[in-house]
């Protein structure tokens, strides 16, 4: 059995491209991917798509993984910063629905989120303090 090599904490590494093009092209030679699969130690399903992409694409090496993503938000830094320092105490609902309705600016919470945790704004919020029973506070 073939076993993957962990990238990080939990993602996986894609399957050597020797493997895959080895795979692909018992297949492509007239082998079942059932057979090929068994052969070098990999599911069915991963065969199967494997020589999918060596018909479709004439290679059966992996996609690109990970990368930066560039938020969506940071051309509109200003307008975000702006926002959270007239009104610093507003939630993340509350920043994404002024976003919308003042700049036209669509986004989903966790990249509101994604995003002002990469520029150090926080956005703490504190539970009402329960009166105090010896003396009003």
């Amino acid at each position: 059995m073939v076993t993957q090599h962990v990238v990080g904490d939990d993602m996986p590494a894609p399957y050597s491209g020797d493997l895959r093009d080895r795979v692909a092209a018992a297949v492509a030679e007239g082998a079942s991917a059932r057979s090929a699969a068994g052969r070098f130690g990999v599911s069915i399903s991963t065969a199967i798509r494997w020589a999918q992409r060596w018909r479709r694409e004439g290679h059966a090496q992996p996609r690109a993984m990970g990368g930066a993503h560039r938020s969506r938000l940071l051309e509109h830094r200003t307008a975000v910063v702006a926002l959270v320092a007239q009104q610093p105490d507003l939630t993340l609902q509350e920043i994404r629905g002024a976003l919308a309705a003042g700049h036209g600016i669509t986004v989903g919470l966790t990249s509101l989120w994604r995003f002002l945790k990469g520029q150090n704004i926080t956005l703490k919020k504190r539970a009402c303090t329960p009166p105090n029973k010896i003396a009003a506070t």
